[in-house]
């Protein structure tokens, strides 16, 4: 699914399919924006996200995974990001990146999501800004694709509906504000995860692939 920029300017940033591909071919940015059922470490991305904890040396769930995947070097890589304060590299709601050593993506992009406490605790403002976070870093490592979890739906507990549709908004915010990056992919790691993702894009108005 493809949106331009120009297109994407609707209460949530995006706009239906048929002007996009005029937009593309007047030389405006396009960005593409895809959901897939599959596993992110295989993902020939130029980076991943990784739904990390504060600490950074590894976990459960996806963080276990791209951990096995990418190798030991990513833990020594981890254990170099400075600390902000004891035990912590990377606070809640914020995102640090290494390189992706034995994984297709060159970096790991990674994240702390907030664990669920029934939505009265700040979560989805910290959702909300871990994709912040993620974009700009995306943008200042000139990352032009990258493949994103559902952050905070694992062990943490964030209602999956709930977090797709943060995560598509906080995509259209990124493309409306000129974004230089050409493709997201929202990675799901079941078919839970991928109907509630697919169905978050299809209410916003994002043209489906």
């Amino acid at each position: 699914m493809r949106c331009s920029r120009r297109a994407c300017r609707s209460a949530f940033g995006f706009a239906l399919g048929g002007p996009q591909l005029n937009a593309g071919t007047l030389g405006r940015p396009v960005t593409e924006v895809r959901v897939e059922l599959g596993d992110i470490t295989t993902m020939a991305v130029d980076a991943i996200v990784n739904a990390a904890n504060e600490w950074l040396l590894g976990g459960g769930g996806v963080d276990g995974a791209i951990h096995a995947a990418a190798g030991p070097r990513l833990l020594e890589a981890c254990r170099d990001v400075p600390e902000v304060r004891p035990g912590v590299r990377c606070p809640t709601g914020e995102a640090r990146i290494t390189a992706g050593f034995d994984l297709p993506a060159r970096f790991v992009v990674h994240t702390v999501g907030p664990v669920w406490r029934g939505g009265q605790r700040g979560e989805h403002q910290l959702l909300a800004s871990c994709y912040r976070s993620i974009f700009a870093v995306c943008s200042s490592h000139q990352i032009r694709s990258v493949a994103i979890p559902a952050i905070s739906c694992g062990a943490f507990g964030f209602p999956i509906i709930e977090a797709s549709t943060i995560a598509v908004r906080e995509i259209g915010h990124a493309i409306t504000s000129e974004l230089p990056i050409d493709t997201v992919v929202l990675a799901a790691f079941d078919r839970d995860t991928y109907a509630a993702m697919t169905e978050a894009v299809r209410a916003s108005g994002l043209p489906r692939s």
